[in-house]
């Protein structure tokens, strides 16, 4: 028989491994399919917002810089602390005349109570059916965590996966610069 002591830590060892993977999911696998090839028009989507705007498009952004950044859940700690980030760095984001915009298949009330709890002035997007997340390789029944910057003409400029929400939003920023700075 095995011992509690070891049920334990074969139950804590697969319970590690288990969120190691859906934090870090290679994009082979992704049921989206592929990433979207850098140096490439980024692909185009529609989603309703939990802004009084109804929908966004990628399209409407033409001329300014995009942070699109895909996440599993509202209100779940990672998720929360992604976007508390982004929150928090959006003034930066604006100098640099970017966008954010976050991701994932909860519904547009889930979005507007989030954005309400947690003061988000960035806008939501409700990719319920996931067709936006596969369009981008980040969809595993879920959103994945994957962001992308995408510069003012549309192109995508550079991919984020296997993403740590505590300082996601510092890297994008760096890499935002160095983008900017060379284009």
């Amino acid at each position: 028989m095995i011992s509690r002591r070891h049920f334990i830590s074969i139950l804590f060892a697969s319970c590690f491994a288990i969120i190691s993977w859906l934090n870090f999911v290679p994009h082979a696998i992704a049921m989206g399919g592929k990433l979207p090839t850098v140096n490439k028009l980024a692909p185009e989507f529609t989603l309703p917002t939990n802004t009084g705007d109804g929908s966004i498009s990628l399209a409407d952004f033409r001329g300014q810089w995009v942070v699109l950044y895909f996440y599993p859940q509202d209100f779940t700690s990672g998720c929360t602390i992604e976007a508390r980030r982004f929150q928090q760095d959006l003034p930066k984001y604006i100098e640099k005349n970017t966008q954010i915009i976050g991701v994932s298949a909860d519904d547009v009330d889930s979005h507007a109570e989030f954005c309400d709890s947690e003061g988000l002035k960035f806008p939501l997007l409700a990719d319920t059916k996931g067709e936006v997340s596969k369009a981008y390789g980040s969809w595993l029944g879920f959103s994945v965590r994957h962001s992308f910057i995408i510069d003012p003409q549309g192109v995508l400029r550079e991919t984020f996966v296997g993403v740590n929400p505590s300082i996601h939003s510092q890297e994008v920023l760096a890499r935002l610069e160095q983008l900017q700075a060379s284009s």
